[in-house]
């Protein structure tokens, strides 16, 4: 059985699922189901990791690709897709910090997983976090964009041929363009004529305030500093990033 060789591996609220319905549209690609969350899953045996009914997902010939966008994220996850496959692509793809704070905010207030307003759960978020395996996962919401952290990371274990940074605006804005250079990257043929899509779009609730000029402040001054290495690691920079 072949292996997963194109993980949309980043991040949370950043388009990936959009990107997954497109690719799972072409003739070329084996999607899996969105989400698989293996290499994040702590109850693996990593020393002995099992990848049968991982890989037994994906259904059909063409290029396997799993989208789970908190591999980047997540401790270790990068480290066991590198110890899978070596030679897999990885697609990281990343929006304004607080937009893409706020988006996973709304999505966990929604689900009924935060009942914090977002303005102190921000400022709570490295005590829920140091909690444990929940806090990481439902209430990271500063720490999931620092872009630069996570491409240090991937950059560690992977040649940088074989990682693509995509903006998410560019992929609304410019559908066929991106799917192009995701085409490119992936080795597939291109595209062609894609209807835009818009896929995982917040849910219709009556939302608390959203970030005020203090939030936004104290979030670009936390990550201030990754900021400037996920420019000098990648070469984007200035309202694309931040």
């Amino acid at each position: 059985m072949s292996k997963v060789g194109l993980f949309i591996a980043g991040g949370q609220k950043c388009g990936t699922t959009s990107l997954h319905a497109y690719l799972a549209g072409h003739p070329q690609v084996c999607a899996g189901p969105k989400e698989l969350h293996f290499f994040d899953d702590e109850g693996v045996d990593w020393a002995r990791p099992d990848y049968g009914a991982y890989e037994a997902r994906f259904a059909g010939p063409g290029l396997r690709v799993d989208a789970t966008p908190i591999y980047a994220f997540w401790p270790g996850a990068l480290e066991r897709i590198a110890a899978y496959n070596p030679a897999a692509r990885l697609i990281l793809l990343f929006r304004n910090p607080v937009e893409r704070a706020w988006s996973q905010w709304c999505m966990e207030y929604a689900r009924g997983d935060e009942a914090m307003p977002f303005a102190r759960a921000i400022r709570q978020e490295r005590r829920r976090i140091a909690m444990g395996e929940a806090g990481m996962r439902h209430h990271s919401y500063v720490a999931r964009g620092a872009y630069g952290m996570q491409a240090a990371r991937a950059m560690a274990l992977f040649p940088r041929g074989q990682l693509l940074f995509l903006e998410s605006g560019e992929l609304a804005r410019d559908p066929e363009g991106v799917l192009a250079r995701v085409a490119d990257f992936a080795g597939l043929a291109r595209f062609g004529a894609v209807a835009p899509l818009r896929r995982n779009a917040r849910t219709d609730t009556d939302y608390p305030a959203p970030p005020d000029a203090a939030d936004r402040a104290y979030i670009m001054d936390r990550l201030a500093h990754d900021r400037v290495l996920f420019e000098r690691l990648t070469g984007i920079g200035g309202a694309r990033a931040v």
